[in-house]
C-alpha cells in the first residue's frame, strides 16, 4: 500500500497497538488524511498480553472536535450539500492536480508528532516518529519496524549491559518519511547502519526500508556512515535474540555486506550471516511449552491458564500459539510466560522451564525436549506403565532427561477422561496437572478455584452436569500423575536424531523433516534439489507421514461384516478401504493376511475373489465415523445382537497391521472392471485422494474423494482458497496419488475465489488444443495410411468418450510415429491431451463443479438451479 499515499503508522507489541491505534485516528482527524495503522499479522495480532488501556475520557480530550463537525460537513448530502466527487481526470489536469495536494500531506507529519508526544505524556511511553534506545555513543545501529524491534530492544539492552556501543531504531511513523526526524536521533558516533526488512521485493536495489533509510540520510547529507540492509523473519519465520545479536557481531567485521539474510541457512547464494548459537538472554519470568493436536483443546486451555495468571496473580503474562497448517488434527505449540515485569520476547520459548506433551506419539517425531532448561519438568500424557515407556522412549528423549537434570511426570488423561464421561476432552486435566507442577507460579489451591470460577463462567449456559464433568476433571489432573524417574545412567546413552527411513530422498530428507518441526533447519538448497521453484509438489506423499495422531481407531470383525462399503464411503481421510483379491494376491502379502480374508460377497463378478477391510491404524484420525455409519453395527445397536463389524480400539494395538495396509493400498491392483457405480461398487475403485490433513470427521473431504475415484486419472481442479486448498496442498503434503501409468489429479490453487475464471482458463486451453488436434484429423483424413485413417475416424467420432480416448490414445501416437505424412506429426506434441481431461473448479469450503469437455455451460446451469 506504499504507493497509495497513506499514510503509515506502525506497533511493535500489543501494548503499543493498544496505545497508537487511537493515535492513528487522532492523526486522520486533525489533518484530514487517511492514516494507516499497523503491526505484524500473527505475531503481534495473535499474541496475548498484559496492556495498560487508557481511559476513554483522556483519549476525548484530545480529540479535535471542530475538525470532526468538518469532516461531517463535508458529507454527501442532498440537503444543504449537493456536490459531486470522484470525477475522471485527463492527462491536461491530473498532474497538476495530484501536485496541489504536496501542501495538505506536509501538515500530516507535525499533526502526528502532536499526537506522538501527546501519548507519550499519558502513558509514560516514548512514541515518535523514530524513536532511539541504545547506548548514546553507538557505533552500530539496527533499524527495523514491527515485532522484531521488541527482540532487538532485549539484545540491545543486554549487550549495552555489558559495554558493547550498540543501538536501535524503532520506526513508527513510516509514511509520511522524514529524513530530518531520523537523522536527528542517530548518535554522532553510528558508523554502520544495519536495516531490517521483513520482506523480499525481487529486483530491487534493497527491501523497501533500507532505501528509505538510503535516501533520508543521503538527502540530509551523511556520508559517514554505511548502510547494509538484510531480510529476517519472513512469513512469520521466528526471530530470536541470537539472531539479533549476530547481525550486531557481523557490522563492522570486514565481512558484512549489503542484501544479506538472518534465520536461515542460504547455502546457494550465500547470502545468509553465521549465527551465534549459544547467545541467550537471561530472564525473571517462566517459560512454558506445550504441545498439543489440534481441536484437543490445549490451546483453549492455555488461553484460561493464562487468564487465570493475569487475574489472580496479577503477573504479567503473555501467549503465542504456532499451528499446524492442517486444522484440526495437526500439531499445536503454546508458547506461555509468566514473570512481574513486563513481557518483550516477541519469539518462540526456546528455554522452558515446563515442557507438555498431550499426546505420547509426539516424543517419538518431535525433538521437543531441546527446548527444555536445565532443571526443567516435562509432563507426558500416555497410557503406557512405566517399564513400557522407558522401553520404547528413544535415546535421544532419555539423553536429554538426563543431561537436563529434568523431573519427568507423565498422567493417562485419555483413561480419566472417558471414565468421567468427557470423551476424547483431556485439556481440563492437563491444565489441572500444569498448575499443580507449577507452584512457583501460584498455589494450587488458588488455581483450582480459579479453574472452577471459570469453568462455570465458560460452560454454565450448557448446564451444570456439564460444568461438575469439568470440576472433575480440574480435581484428576492431580489424582492421576505421577513420576517417572530419570536415570543418571541414560546420560552415557548416544544421541540420534531419529527420521523415517523410507527408502524416498524426497520424502526422508525434505517432506519428514519438515513434518517434525525441524523445516526451519532445511538449508535453501533443499529448495532447488527438488525442483521446487515454482511451487510444484510431488505427490504421492501423505500415506507415509503415518503420523499415529488418533487414540483409538477402527478394529475389524469379519464375520460380523456384510460387505456394504458404507464405512469407507463416508470415510473422510480413506483410511479404511475395502479389497477385491485373487488368491495369489492373498497369498503374496505379509505373514497373516490370509487369516484376514473371507469369501467375497455380491454378483457374480466378485465370486471367487477375497474380501479384506483394511484400516491404515498410523494414518487414521479416530473419527470414529466409520462406526458410526456401519450398517452392521446399526443393525447390531437396533437389536441388541452385539454383533459388530467395526470397533474403536486402542491405537497402538494395531499399529503392527500398518504392514498389511501399506501391502493392500499401494500393491495390490483395484479391480474397476468388476463392480458397478453403486455405494458398495465405487469403494472398490482406486481413489486418487487419500490421507488428507483435514479434520477429524470433515464433511467435505468424503466427496473429493469420491470424486477422485470417480474421475481421478483424468481430473484437473482449480481450488479456490478455504478449507479444501489447505487440506489439498499444504506443503509438503498433497493427498493426491498417481498410478502405475503415472496418471492421478493435477490440481493447482488460485486466489481466494476467482477459481471459476481460473478453471474456465483451464477447459478453453484444453478445449482449443483439442480443437487443434481434431482440425488436423480432419484435414488430412484422406492423406495418411489406411490404419491411421480407420483411427482418426473412430476417434473423431468418440470425441468426449474417454474410455475409447483412452483405448486409441497409444494406438494413435505409434500410427503417427510411423506415418509418412509430416502434417500429422504435430500431433506427437500434444500426446498427453489425446485424452479429455474432467475439469473441475472446487470451492474452498468444498462446493465443486464439474466443467467438463462442454465448457462453461454446465456452471451456469447449476448455479441457476
Amino acid at each position: 500500500i506504499r504507493q497509495s499515499g497513506i499514510a503509515m503508522i506502525c506497533s511493535d507489541s500489543v501494548q503499543e497497538v493498544a496505545d497508537l491505534s487511537s493515535v492513528a485516528h487522532l492523526v486522520a482527524i486533525d489533518a484530514e488524511y487517511p492514516v494507516c495503522h499497523f503491526f505484524d499479522g500473527f505475531r503481534t495480532s495473535h499474541e496475548i498480553q498484559n496492556v495498560e488501556f487508557l481511559a476513554d475520557e483522556e483519549w476525548k480530550k484530545l480529540v479535535p472536535w471542530d475538525k470532526v463537525k468538518k469532516f461531517r460537513d463535508r458529507a454527501l448530502n442532498p440537503h444543504g450539500h449537493a456536490v459531486t466527487k470522484g470525477g475522471a481526470e485527463n492527462d491536461d489536469i491530473y498532474f497538476q492536480g495530484r501536485e496541489a495536494q504536496n501542501k495538505h500531506f506536509d501538515n500530516v507529519l507535525p499533526v502526528a508528532e502532536k499526537y506522538f508526544e501527546e501519548v507519550s505524556k499519558l502513558t509514560g511511553r516514548k512514541y515518535a516518529p523514530f524513536v532511539y534506545y541504545g547506548d548514546p555513543e553507538a557505533t552500530k545501529v539496527i533499524i527495523a519496524m514491527g515485532s522484531v524491534n521488541e527482540t532487538a530492544y532485549e539484545v540491545v539492552k543486554d549487550l549495552t549491559a555489558k559495554g558493547e556501543k550498540v543501538g536501535m531504531v524503532r520506526v513508527h511513523l513510516y509514511r509520511p518519511f522524514s529524513a530530518k526526524h531520523l537523522v536527528n536521533v542517530l548518535p554522532k558516533t553510528v558508523k554502520e547502519i544495519a536495516v531490517l526488512d521483513r520482506s523480499k521485493e525481487l529486483g530491487s536495489v534493497g527491501e523497501a526500508l533500507y532505501e528509505d533509510v538510503v535516501s533520508a540520510l543521503n538527502l540530509e547529507g551523511v556520508t559517514n556512515i554505511r548502510i547494509i540492509g538484510g531480510r529476517y523473519g519472513l512469513s512469520s519465520k521466528d526471530t530470536q535474540p541470537k539472531h539479533i545479536k549476530s547481525v550486531f557481531d557481523w557490522m563492522l567485521s570486514g565481512k558484512e555486506h549489503h542484501n544479506f539474510s538472518v534465520g536461515i541457512e542460504d547455502d546457494v547464494t550465500f547470502l545468509s550471516i553465521p549465527v551465534d548459537d549459544n547467545y541467550e538472554i537471561k530472564h525473571n519470568y517462566t517459560s512454558c511449552l506445550f504441545y498439543g493436536l489440534g481441536s484437543d483443546g490445549t490451546v483453549g486451555a492455555n488461553k484460561s491458564s493464562v487468564k487465570i495468571i493475569g487475574d489472580a496473580t496479577h503477573q504479567y503474562a503473555q501467549a503465542y500459539f504456532a499451528y499446524d497448517s492442517r486444522k484440526s488434527g495437526g500439531v499445536t505449540r503454546s508458547h506461555l510466560r509468566f514473570g512481574k515485569e513486563p513481557i518483550h520476547s516477541t519469539y518462540y520459548v526456546e528455554h522452558a522451564a515446563f515442557i507438555s506433551c498431550s499426546l505420547d506419539t509426539y516424543v517419538f517425531r518431535f525433538d521437543m525436549l531441546k527446548n527444555l532448561s536445565n532443571g526443567g519438568t516435562f509432563l507426558l500424557n500416555t497410557d503406557m506403565d512405566d517399564a513400557k515407556l522407558i522401553a520404547s522412549l528413544p535415546n535421544r528423549v532419555k539423553y536429554q532427561l538426563a543431561t537436563k537434570n529434568a523431573k519427568f511426570y507423565v498422567i493417562d488423561a485419555n483413561k480419566i477422561a472417558l471414565e468421567i464421561g468427557m470423551g476424547r476432552h483431556t485439556n481440563t486435566i492437563l491444565q489441572s496437572a500444569f498448575f499443580y507442577l507449577n507452584p512457583q507460579i501460584m498455589p494450587y489451591d488458588e488455581a483450582n478455584a480459579w479453574m472452577k470460577k471459570l469453568a462455570l463462567k465458560t460452560y454454565g449456559r450448557k448446564g451444570q452436569e456439564v460444568v461438575e464433568l469439568n470440576y472433575k476433571a480440574i480435581d484428576k489432573g492431580t489424582e492421576g500423575l505421577r513420576e517417572v524417574k530419570v536415570d543418571p545412567e541414560w546420560a552415557k546413552l548416544p544421541y540420534n536424531r531419529e527420521r523415517s527411513v523410507t527408502g524416498d530422498d524426497y520424502f526422508d530428507s525434505y517432506v519428514d523433516v519438515i513434518n517434525t518441526l525441524d523445516g526451519y533447519d532445511l538449508p535453501v538448497s533443499k529448495f532447488t534439489e527438488y525442483e521446487l521453484l515454482d511451487g510444484t509438489m510431488r505427490e504421492d506423499v501423505t500415506y507415509l507421514e503415518q503420523r499415529g495422531i488418533a487414540d483409538r481407531v477402527p478394529m475389524w470383525n469379519k464375520e460380523n461384516c456384510i460387505q456394504c462399503n458404507t464405512c469407507a464411503f463416508v470415510c473422510p481421510h480413506t483410511t479404511i478401504r475395502p479389497f477385491l483379491l485373487t488368491d495369489e494376491e492373498v497369498a503374496n502379502g505379509p505373514e497373516g493376511l490370509a487369516n484376514l480374508a473371507v469369501d467375497a460377497k455380491g454378483p457374480a463378478t466378485v465370486k471367487g475373489y477375497k474380501y479384506i477391510l483394511q484400516v491404515s491404524p498410523k494414518n487414521c484420525v479416530g473419527c470414529g465415523l466409520c462406526v458410526k455409519e456401519c450398517m452392521a453395527n446399526i443393525t447390531a445397536n437396533k437389536t441388541g445382537s452385539g454383533k459388530f463389524a467395526l470397533q474403536l480400539v486402542e491405537a497402538k494395538s494395531q499399529f503392527e497391521n500398518e504392514k498389511y495396509a501399506t501391502y493392500l493400498y499401494k500393491h495390490t491392483e483395484y479391480k474397476s472392471e468388476l463392480v458397478d457405480d453403486t455405494i458398495k461398487g465405487t469403494q472398490f475403485l482406486k481413489p486418487y485422494f487419500e490421507v488428507p490433513g483435514s479434520c477429524p470427521g470433515c464433511g467435505e473431504a468424503p466427496y473429493y474423494r469420491l470424486v477422485s475415484q470417480l474421475f481421478g486419472p483424468d481430473m484437473m481442479v482449480a481450488n479456490a482458497t478455504g478449507c479444501s486448498s489447505i487440506y489439498c496442498g499444504s506443503t509438503p503434503s498433497t493427498p493426491f496419488v498417481k498410478d502405475s501409468e503415472g496418471n492421478g489429479v493435477a490440481w493447482a490453487n488460485s486466489l481466494f475465489e476467482d477459481n471459476a475464471e481460473f478453471g474456465y482458463g483451464m477447459a478453453l486451453a484444453r478445449n482449443y488444443k483439442k480443437s487443434e488436434m481434431l482440425k488436423v484429423m480432419e484435414t488430412e483424413l484422406e492423406n495418411v495410411e489406411p490404419e491411421l485413417k480407420d483411427l482418426f475416424q473412430q476417434y473423431l467420432q468418440n470425441n468426449g468418450n474417454r474410455v475409447e480416448e483412452k483405448r486409441l490414445a497409444p494406438q494413435i501416437v505409434e500410427a503417427v510415429k510411423n506415418s509418412s505424412n509430416e502434417n500429422v506429426k504435430c500431433l506427437l506434441k500434444s500426446s498427453k491431451d489425446l485424452v479429455s481431461a474432467s475439469v473441475w473448479i472446487i470451492g474452498g469450503d468444498g462446493w465443486a463443479y464439474d466443467i467438463g469437455y462442454g465448457g462453461l455451460d454446465h456452471v451456469m446451469a447449476n448455479n441457476l438451479n
